[in-house]
């Protein structure tokens, strides 16, 4: 087999260059990704209102002040509960601090690795660093809101110009083809809107079911502000694999300190365990996996290079994109080998890659269906 060094520097380099420019572009690349998986969705609704005799201008306006009006609603409803939150976090505050000491003299009683402290000036140390630690986290808040505020808002316009300029930018896009070909990538563009839009209604969906099992589960408990804490995991599971560890840590440490029964967090833990089992055996595979049909290796590949090259926005747009990256390769024959290594084809069937979860569901519908 003959390598051709040549082509080999040329592919490195164009991967050099393209993380160079993802990297260096991340401001303008991030709202107009967001903005176009937005569009995705929103598409289906703004054809909605046109075929209402609406001109795509005041149907693309009238679809992204739905979107507002839903994100508005459902910031005032957890207002309530977010104000609560703030007025207790003094007191919240004080217990962990508190805790940590506790834990700091047994470690230092039993291993000795710092000078001895009283509780009291332990507390105190720890509180004047939390003190300073905050000052510089506000400072650092406000320049961060600034710039998420201004990326918001960039990701209005975009969308607002994708559901406007669709049709155009379609067009422009084909031109870039063979005439004999234009139908096949028109088809390609389609299935690309389609993986994007799937993908992004079946997190709303999932996202929402997941809120209110946390919800209706935190509430069981006995725990305050169930609804803020429930959907606040619901969002972050969005996050593949590590984003509903990232959910249920925050509820659990809320319960551990601000409740006298070790007992409240153990349930909670043991409640977002359950949660998360049921979802990524059963709800997940249906609702989301269908429209990406991308392998593990893949899913956690695109984890990694997402949070290294966007952080946390990279990590939720990276596993979409490389959904749709597969069905782009499957168009192109020189591809196909890229689409087959991010695909599930190169899975076999009963490989015992499965879920023992999954393989035990199938086995008790297939003995009932049969």
């Amino acid at each position: 087999m003959n390598v051709s060094f040549q082509k080999l520097f040329y592919a490195i380099a164009t991967a050099f260059l393209l993380f160079a420019i993802l990297i260096f572009a991340k401001p303008i690349l991030i709202p107009i990704s967001i903005a176009l998986l937005i569009s995705f969705i929103l598409l289906p609704l703004a054809k909605k209102f046109e075929k209402w005799k609406m001109g795509k201008t005041f149907a693309a306006f009238l679809s992204i002040f739905a979107v507002i009006l839903i994100i508005g609603g459902a910031t005032y409803f957890f207002s309530t509960q977010i104000i609560n939150v703030a007025q207790e976090f003094t007191h919240f505050q004080d217990k962990i601090i508190l805790a940590f000491a506790d834990v700091t003299l047994f470690l230092n009683n039993h291993v000795g690795f710092m000078e001895n402290l009283e509780k009291g000036e332990l507390f105190n140390r720890m509180k004047v660093w939390l003190t300073d630690s905050t000052q510089f986290l506000v400072s650092k808040t406000v320049s961060t809101t600034a710039t998420f505020m201004a990326g918001m808002l960039a990701t209005i316009i975009f969308t607002f110009l994708f559901l406007i300029y669709r049709d155009g930018l379609t067009k422009a896009f084909l031109a870039f083809s063979p005439e004999n070909k234009r139908e096949r990538v028109l088809k390609m563009f389609k299935s690309v809107q389609q993986v994007g839009q799937k993908y992004l209604f079946g997190m709303v969906i999932l996202t929402i079911i997941i809120g209110l099992a946390n919800s209706i589960g935190l509430l069981i408990i006995g725990i305050d502000n169930p609804f803020l804490f429930g959907f606040l995991g619901a969002a972050l599971a969005i996050i593949p694999y590590i984003g509903t560890t990232m959910g249920a840590v925050i509820p659990v440490i809320y319960a551990f300190v601000s409740y006298d029964s070790l007992w409240m967090a153990v349930a909670v833990a043991i409640l977002f365990w359950a949660v998360q089992l049921v979802t990524d055996n059963f709800l997940t595979p249906r609702i989301v996996g269908g429209a990406l049909k991308i392998n593990a290796l893949t899913a956690i590949l695109s984890l990694f290079i997402g949070a290294a090259v966007w952080g946390l926005a990279g990590m939720v747009l990276f596993l979409p994109f490389a959904a749709m990256l597969k069905v782009v390769c499957e168009e192109f024959d020189e591809l196909k080998p890229i689409a087959l290594i991010i695909g599930e084809k190169n899975k076999k069937v009963g490989d015992g890659s499965e879920l023992f979860f999954v393989r035990w569901w199938k086995k008790i519908k297939d003995r009932f269906s049969g």
